[in-house]
């Protein structure tokens, strides 16, 4: 089953609208969606190494206009979407202590929540709701995404083939590394 999902993901990787794929992905993951980019992401580079650099620059552009979106609803919709979307991930309780403290630490916490597998649109939510100034917001969501995705674009492109091979050989254990990555990430959102 898990061949059949990656052979799927790698043929999907390569498809001519694959890099709008991308963007919709990244844009909404920084706002409201679960799924880091990442997932088709790393295949379209392996599938296509000589576009690393487009397909990073396509993730960092929409998931930071993404990330405005989530800025914004944190600003202007917080009880109606931000608030149902942080209270999923188990953060109802502490918003208000976390608030008082955020806008001190909001570069830190951007930048951290944007390079690793922390989940983004925490981040941005809590960015608009407690006023952080736009502008550093932005700015830092730049730095840290770009980080974040031309770290990955260029690692897969230098090392992409032995990188296949290894995800190829020990599907079953990169699949679970994945997982584990990724619910630490929102554990890690629950229990902060």
């Amino acid at each position: 089953m898990l061949q059949g999902l990656y052979n799927w993901t790698m043929r999907l990787a390569d498809h001519p609208l694959a890099l709008w794929a991308l963007a919709i992905i990244s844009f909404m993951e920084s706002s409201f969606f679960p799924i880091p980019p990442d997932i088709l992401m790393i295949p379209m580079i392996l599938a296509r190494p000589s576009r690393a650099w487009l397909i990073a620059l396509v993730a960092l552009v929409s998931s930071v206009l993404g990330g405005l979106l989530g800025y914004a609803i944190g600003a202007f919709a917080f009880e109606q979407i931000g608030q149902p979307i942080l209270a999923s991930l188990g953060k109802e309780h502490a918003m208000a202590e976390f608030s008082t403290r955020f806008n001190d630490f909001g570069f830190w916490a951007v930048l951290g929540a944007g390079i690793t597998p922390f989940p983004y649109k925490v981040i941005t939510i809590m960015s608009g709701w407690t006023g952080m100034p736009i502008m550093t917001f932005f700015m830092t969501s730049i730095l840290a995404r770009g980080i974040r995705f031309f770290l990955v674009a260029g690692l897969l492109w230098k090392f992409g083939e032995p990188v296949r091979d290894f995800i190829e050989k020990r599907l079953g254990l990169v699949a679970t590394l994945f997982l584990v990555l990724l619910f630490g990430g929102f554990m890690l959102v629950r229990y902060l």
